[in-house]
């Protein structure tokens, strides 16, 4: 095949070696092959669910085994994961066709170069003792390589599995999720490694983590690949008449903010992770103090841990789960049985029932993870495949939001519960259904979403103008 007709498979050095078509795969080539490169990135960019790991190290960096008076502060430190989670959705949504149009292996390479970038800002950061060159490095760089590295794989795992989307978005999205179970003891092992009785070795620790992690993400962007124009999978069939409530058409990104359809969906995502994100931060101090005496420190680390591994495993069960019963069906169990299991929290701390606390909160976190993982999969069904990774990019918005909602209604609501007389085993009480609250609005929000009407659909003639512009 003549390279004029791919002009990017001639070009030489590395913009050849990314460029989109160079990514499309040959004959042969496994399918079961993406879910791996896409955990690749995933498994790296989901260590900021363990950057907690370093706040206590850094607000030591000079007084070593207790903070010194120009030692960072917390408060000061919590604005880093902050502002990752910011960028992350910020970045997503503005970069979202950027990264849909030059493919998974240049977006995972940039993803890459952020992350691990910022990982390295970071360490020249503490070592000069600067905070803001860790919020540039960590929480501005490494935050565009969150959002990059997020939606990088989404619609090339739609266009490969055709007939499982849910299952292979869960199978990459769960890594994001389950990532903190190997960055965080990783991380502790290699600050003790690093430190010295006159320094605690989180700069040393930031370098060998952007080395590592850009390693790996560029594994992931190596294997990789695109299908094919008109492949299918063996067997696969696509059906002449689309079901209800997913389509065979295609609408641009930009279009699809036209549509009452986006938005619906951006609440709906927006307040399942609302409802979970505010007890995940929560999740130790409020164990102890609705069971004071029962819970330990040590088992409420433990109680955490647990609903990590029910965040990473709700990524991948209730995807797969929408396969079969429909990604909006899948949502209103979210908001059923999410409005009931935060309406029963406060009966197990007036029962005294730890097991019942722990079993409601980890099916609440199956879900606070199933969601992100299903909405890909829901977009691709409104929208087609064509955008589906911009359209989800500029969707992430929805969780940089609900990351400042449900904090901020969780530690609020509870702080003026606790200063005007109530005891801090109830103090969550209102909060637990100001949260079921909130899951019932987003149950009609579901509700309210019906197919995309025809006239947002990309005709024949745009659709070739915008393949040919891409």
């Amino acid at each position: 095949m003549s390279t004029t007709a791919f002009p990017g498979r001639g070009s030489p050095g590395l913009s050849g070696i990314l460029h989109r078509d160079r990514s499309v795969a040959d004959v042969g080539y496994s399918r079961w092959m993406v879910p791996p490169a896409a955990l690749c990135v995933h498994l790296c960019i989901g260590q900021a669910y363990a950057f907690s790991v370093f706040n206590l190290p850094m607000s030591k960096l000079i007084g070593i085994t207790q903070s010194a008076p120009d030692d960072w502060k917390l408060t000061d430190l919590g604005w880093i994961f902050s502002i990752a989670i910011f960028f992350l959705g910020l970045s997503a949504a503005l970069l979202g066709r950027w990264v849909e149009e030059g493919g998974p292996r240049r977006a995972m390479f940039a993803a890459a170069l952020c992350w691990s970038g910022g990982f390295m800002v970071s360490a020249f950061g503490v070592y000069v003792h600067n905070i803001w060159l860790v919020y540039l490095g960590y929480g501005v760089l490494g935050g565009c390589g969150l959002g990059i590295g997020y939606i990088s794989p989404v619609s090339t795992l739609i266009k490969w599995f055709p007939d499982r989307p849910g299952m292979a978005t869960g199978m990459a999205i769960m890594g994001f999720g389950g990532a903190a179970f190997i960055a965080s003891p990783l991380s502790v092992w290699l600050m003790q490694q690093f430190s010295t009785p006159t320094h605690v070795g989180v700069a040393e620790t930031f370098i060998v983590l952007g080395a590592i992690y850009f390693f790996f993400m560029m594994v992931g962007a190596a294997l990789v690949r695109l299908p094919p124009e008109g492949w299918a999978p063996a067997g696969y069939v696509a059906p002449e008449q689309p079901k209800k409530l997913i389509t065979t058409q295609n609408v641009f990104v930009y279009q699809a903010l036209k549509t009452p359809q986006f938005w619906l969906i951006w609440w709906v995502l927006c307040l399942n992770v609302t409802a979970g994100i505010g007890v995940l931060g929560q999740a130790s101090a409020m164990s102890q103090e609705m069971f004071p005496g029962k819970v330990t420190v040590t088992a409420a680390a433990g109680f955490v841990g647990l609903m990590s591994l029910f965040n990473m495993g709700g990524r991948f069960f209730w995807a797969s789960v929408s396969d079969y019963i429909g990604r909006k069906n899948t949502y209103f169990v979210f908001f059923f049985l999410g409005v009931l299991l935060y309406s029963t929290v406060p009966q197990t701390g007036s029962l005294g029932s730890v097991a019942m606390f722990v079993l409601c909160f980890c099916i609440i976190m199956s879900m606070y993870g199933g969601g992100f993982a299903t909405v890909p999969a829901y977009l691709r069904d409104m929208f087609g495949t064509r955008y589906v990774g911009a359209i989800h990019g500029l969707l992430l918005t929805a969780w940089s939001m609900a990351g400042i909602f449900g904090p901020v209604l969780v530690n609020y609501i509870r702080q003026y519960n606790v200063e005007h007389g109530v005891a801090k085993a109830a103090a969550y009480n209102i909060t637990m259904y100001v949260m079921a609250a909130l899951l019932v609005v987003g149950f009609f929000c579901n509700l309210f979403i019906k197919e995309v009407h025809e006239r947002h659909h990309m005709k024949l003639d745009e659709a070739h103008a915008r393949g040919m512009a891409d």
